[in-house]
């Protein structure tokens, strides 16, 4: 078929076009649309390697401590097990007393399945800045930020520092919305993360009042980078965290661009649940991997704690949630339905991993962990018990 060369010109126009679109962030905005825990596969990513030591929790699926049926928001005497499968569960998971006593898989989802861990990789960067502290690549979370990141200093940054940022005080200009007309999309499918955040801005005086902010936590992600260059904040996981914990399989953080790109610390790590239950099994130990300190026991302390001056909320710490204060309970938490719930009063660790969080509101699942745990830890005390001595045939 013979074409003009107008016509031609069209068509090269229209795949000029296509293909420029498809390249940005925008076209990947609106190929991809909204976020899911396969995203791993649409991101260039940074391998983490599996442990050449597997350490591998002890397991006892008999125990009968994790109850078949439970009752909750109304739901009363349900089957646990329909509850997380109808509500998008992919992985859950329960370590009590340092034994696996559960572990489940839902809808087409297995042990060796991968998953992104949305944002609670921001507590897994919390882990990596006390680590960095202790190291003496940062100095104090007092620093400010324009100690190491100048550029930003003329933006007001000399009075936020690394504690602001921890916290989610800094007030920083950027509004955690998935509608198309906010930053935060655009940041999740952009290729020029650090560019983005050289050009941040403060909405109000740093120390003031909680907001809750990837921004933020994607400035601590460019501390990192600055501080341990040129090793990668990947190199720097691999030695403090993948490998010391023993984990037993690969996993990657998701960079906006290779070769020279940023980790994506405050959505993207993608790994396994058994791997995802490693790190609640350090914070429940204080930071103490079978002898080894991986992370001051401090810095666990003053993550896991309730701490409300400078502005910092009751439920939150540093890219940590706290459960209800006073329960010693915590947590990190992904936008669907990523969870990993440590209780160190009972021994008890919960993941939960899923592609939504069905029909249970963020808050309704805050609730559902501490009704399990009770029931779990009520369970273990009765099988505790001693028994009563068989009756005398006399």
């Amino acid at each position: 078929m013979h074409l003009s060369r107008s016509r031609i010109a069209i068509v090269v126009l229209i795949v000029a076009v296509a293909v420029t679109i498809s390249s940005c962030t925008f076209g990947r905005l609106l190929k991809y649309n909204y976020s899911g825990v396969d995203d791993y596969k649409i991101f260039p990513e940074r391998p983490l390697r599996a442990s050449t030591e597997p350490w591998r929790f002890p397991e006892d699926f008999d125990t009968g401590l994790v109850p078949e049926r439970i009752t909750f928001d109304g739901r009363v005497d349900v089957s646990l097990d329909n509850l997380l499968a109808e509500n998008d569960t992919l992985a859950f998971l329960v370590i009590k007393n340092d034994v696996l006593v559960a572990e489940r898989y839902y809808n087409g989802h297995d042990r060796a399945a991968r998953s992104l861990s949305f944002s609670m990789a921001k507590s897994f960067t919390s882990i990596l800045i006390g680590c960095a502290i202790r190291d003496g690549l940062i100095g104090d979370v007092r620093d400010p930020v324009s100690r190491y990141v100048p550029e930003l200093a003329d933006a007001g940054f000399d009075r936020v520092t690394i504690e602001h940022l921890m916290q989610m005080t800094a007030g920083v200009r950027y509004k955690e919305s998935d509608s198309l007309l906010r930053k935060h999309p655009y940041w999740y499918y952009a290729d020029n993360l650090e560019e983005r955040l050289l050009r941040l801005k403060l909405k109000r005086e740093p120390g003031t009042k909680w907001e809750y902010s990837s921004g933020e936590n994607m400035l601590l992600a460019l501390i990192l980078k600055r501080v341990l260059a040129p090793r990668t904040i990947t190199d720097y996981t691999q030695d403090k965290l993948w490998s010391p914990l023993g984990a037993e399989y690969d996993a990657a953080w998701s960079v906006d661009r290779l070769p020279d790109g940023i980790e994506k610390t405050y959505c993207c790590l993608s790994a396994r649940a058994r791997d995802f239950a490693k790190i609640g099994r350090l914070y429940m130990h204080s930071g103490d991997w079978n002898g080894r300190q991986l992370v001051p026991a401090d810095w666990v302390r003053r993550s896991t704690e309730v701490d409300t001056s400078n502005g910092s909320a009751d439920f939150y710490q540093y890219q940590w949630w706290i459960m209800n204060p006073g329960s010693g309970a915590f947590w990190a938490g992904g936008h669907l339905g990523q969870y990993i719930y440590v209780d160190p009063r009972r021994d008890l660790i919960i993941v939960r991993l899923g592609t939504s969080r069905g029909d249970i509101s963020l808050m309704k699942w805050r609730e559902f962990f501490p009704v399990l745990a009770q029931e779990i830890q009520a369970r273990s005390r009765f099988q505790q018990r001693p028994r009563d001595p068989s009756p005398s045939s006399e």
